[in-house]
């Protein structure tokens, strides 16, 4: 896993070029507030950002500014309650993709302000007009490490590598569908929450696309009605009854070698399944019950992590006879950043159908789950057949990410929040950003701070030594 690293929201990034680059063509400032993920990934995610005004800045040249100490009490001020990191950033118009030693005198006088204030690590950056951002951390003794990857996840992915410091083109995106593109996913990380029907043909595109690193999250066992279904799944495991996980993992290893594919054979609703989950780049939810995906939620959201959630659906009918018959084949794929629309604001899921899957889990006397679990609505169907449908789906959920980190569409991903097929009706709709209202999300960027996503289930509870 790439470390440190650095991720804004496309909404924060999107403001950031806004004041940064007003078009005057002399430097601008701002103060990033950041969290970070959860040890062992050094990881910062700009929670907020303070826009220090043009005119507060008594000098503000093509190539130099000053900070106005106002701003640097305000940032710390806010940052010290919560430990928070300050990245200050400003703005390089002429497009140098550098520190300069204006930048390195500025830091010398301002770091140690900071560390005598908050925190064990403080940071700068800067931006060029295309948006691009460079960054770099200090410790107590402001000793310099680089930023290895900024990412900012908005209605595109971009990543801003600090491996392309010495090039013009450093703004650059590989192309889709390349060895470029494989060579950069090489570098990148992708957790998997599921890896039965459709999360195995999700997790497969990836691991042979080239991810450097791929986590499973998936307590469940293989058994013998998931093998029409299950990719890589055998007679064996279920013999063994091998955690889905576990199998998975391994037959990647076969063909990518060891050190690549992790499993995790804990429910995405554990401490332990939520801390792997938080060090991914990439995150993609192929679960059935809500619960799994509001928590996948909660993690894009906590993390900053673009999250491809992926569902299917068959739903019945009665015919004139009262026999059942197919209404639809149909499948879903949502595309969430975190700052914009969630899972929830979007009503995949809502308080009250997250209490009616717990009663149904809880007392499944009173319900009859087999049916509404299911992929075929209104039957109960033990092994359905329905790995078409899962690959239909599955393709078009890694693609998204495709079309997002290396765009090849005609027109912008904004349009393209939400993917609906229809199998029966030969139907492909889609639904923009801008359609979905979005609601106060009071988890976003918060990290490592306890309990973990908010949840007291998942709070840090230290080992009684009795």
């Amino acid at each position: 896993m790439i470390s440190p690293a650095l991720a804004l929201t496309g909404v924060l990034h999107d403001r950031l070029v806004d004041h940064l680059h007003p078009g005057d063509r002399k430097e601008a400032a701002a103060i990033l507030l950041c969290s970070r993920t959860p040890g062992p990934r050094l990881r910062l995610l700009a929670k907020d950002a303070i826009l220090v005004p043009h005119v507060a800045c008594k000098v503000r040249e093509p190539d130099r500014i000053n900070w106005p100490g106002e701003y640097i009490e305000r940032a710390i001020d806010l940052a010290e309650p919560l430990g928070h990191a300050i990245v200050l950033i400003h703005s390089h118009p002429g497009g140098l993709f550098a520190f300069s030693r204006p930048d390195d005198d500025s830091d010398a006088i301002v770091m140690p302000c900071l560390f005598q204030a908050c925190s064990d690590i403080h940071g700068s950056a800067i931006m060029t007009p295309d948006g691009a951002i460079r960054a770099r951390l200090y410790d107590h003794d402001l000793n310099k490490t680089a930023v290895e990857l900024v990412s900012v996840t908005g209605h595109d992915l971009r990543f801003f590598w600090e491996r392309d410091a010495g090039r013009p083109d450093h703004a650059r995106r590989p192309m889709a569908f390349t060895s470029e593109m494989r060579a950069e996913l090489e570098q990148l990380s992708a957790t998997t929450i599921g890896v039965s029907g459709t999360g195995s043909i999700v997790a497969e595109q990836n691991a042979r696309m080239g991810f450097g690193r791929n986590d499973y999250i998936d307590f469940d066992k293989v058994e013998g009605r998931n093998l029409n279904r299950i990719l890589n799944s055998t007679l064996k495991d279920v013999e063994l009854k091998k955690p889905k996980a576990e199998m998975f993992a391994e037959a990647v290893a076969t063909y990518r070698g060891c050190g690549v594919a992790f499993p995790v054979t804990k429910p995405i609703t554990t401490r332990e399944a939520v801390l792997v989950a938080s060090q991914a780049d990439v995150l993609y939810c192929c679960v059935d019950t809500l619960e799994a995906r509001h928590i996948a939620d909660l993690i894009s959201s906590a993390f900053l992590i673009p999250l491809f959630e992926v569902g299917v659906s068959i739903p019945t009918r009665k015919t004139s006879n009262g026999a059942p018959a197919i209404a639809d084949v149909c499948g879903r794929i949502d595309y969430v950043q975190p700052g914009r629309s969630t899972l929830q604001d979007r009503g995949v899921y809502t308080p009250e159908s997250l209490r009616a899957e717990y009663l149904r889990n809880a007392f499944p006397e009173a319900f009859r789950a087999e049916v509404e679990a299911g992929y075929i609505k209104g039957i109960v169907e033990e092994a359905p057949s329905v790995i078409t449908l899962n690959m239909r789906a599955a393709a078009a959920c890694v693609n998204e990410f495709i079309a997002r980190a290396y765009p090849f569409r005609l027109d912008p991903n904004e349009k393209y929040a939400r993917t609906i097929f229809s199998l029966a009706a030969c139907e492909e709709e889609f639904v923009a950003e801008a359609e979905f209202a979005v609601s106060n999300n009071p988890v976003l960027g918060r990290g490592a701070q306890e309990p973990l996503l908010g949840l007291p289930m998942l709070a840090h509870r230290k080992e009684n030594n009795a």
